[in-house]
């Protein structure tokens, strides 16, 4: 445990990186090499609290956008977040680690409901947390959420894991000359307006001082570098 800088964080991870190379869906070669990443962690002492997308299965903006009411599409959307959650929640137990699903919309057939004071204990007692169904709220991103429940279990940092290695001054898919920043302030961020987290996202971590850490997710072992120290992805950091 003494490598590592954080004892406990929330790993907010995007529904698209469970379908791997597919374009819909989960794939289970994905979620068994994300557990296992995981679990290295878990082994080794730190708490790990997750949230997690569901864009793979239904995306509420894009619902919204195509004319569904938004609220509506927003609850589908926080839907498709258990049923990955639930996949995560295979893979932990194949690997032989202790894990909950917690939903913020009650489903007690499934998973439990998101109690802060409950979700605590579980990290204490060496139980990786899954925070499924976003806020519980429309309107808000599983970005805010992942940033929400950060601050409330008192993560020491919230990995944001990505398809990219960190932030960019601009989208590097399309422009072969950005420039990826190795840190850069919130202030910064919202200014710039970098797609790094939603600005709501952003401003909650930066009104609690909570570090954000970019990465690529599809490194084998880039969570455990950036949670050692090592100059992986991007960090955002609050200014003096």
């Amino acid at each position: 445990m003494s490598d590592y800088r954080y004892e406990r964080v929330l790993l907010k991870l995007s529904g698209e990186a469970l379908m791997g190379d597919g374009g819909y869906g989960i794939d289970p070669s994905v979620t068994e090499r994300l557990a296992r990443q995981i679990k290295e962690l878990h082994d080794d002492g730190v708490e790990v609290g997750i949230v997690v997308g569901g864009g793979n299965i239904f995306r509420g903006l894009a619902g919204s956008a195509k004319g569904m009411d938004r609220a509506q599409a927003d609850y589908m959307g926080m839907l498709a977040t258990v049923m990955n959650a639930l996949a995560l929640q295979d893979a932990f137990e194949q690997q032989g680690c202790s894990c909950r699903v917690m939903s913020a919309i009650a489903m007690n057939e499934v998973c439990e409901p998101y109690i802060r004071r409950r979700a605590m204990n579980h990290l204490s007692k060496g139980d990786i947390v899954i925070f499924a169904a976003g806020s519980g709220n429309p309107y808000f991103t599983t970005d805010t959420a992942a940033a929400l429940r950060a601050c409330e279990i008192g993560a020491d940092c919230l990995l944001k894991a990505t398809k990219v290695d960190g932030i960019y001054d601009m989208d590097p898919v399309a422009n072969d000359d950005a420039t990826r920043f190795e840190s850069i302030s919130y202030h910064e961020v919202l200014v710039r307006g970098l797609q790094v987290m939603d600005s709501t996202a952003t401003a909650l971590c930066q009104d609690n001082h909570m570090p954000i850490i970019v990465l690529n997710i599809d490194g084998d072992d880039n969570i455990k570098k950036a949670l050692t120290g090592e100059p992986v992805g991007t960090v955002v950091y609050q200014e003096d």
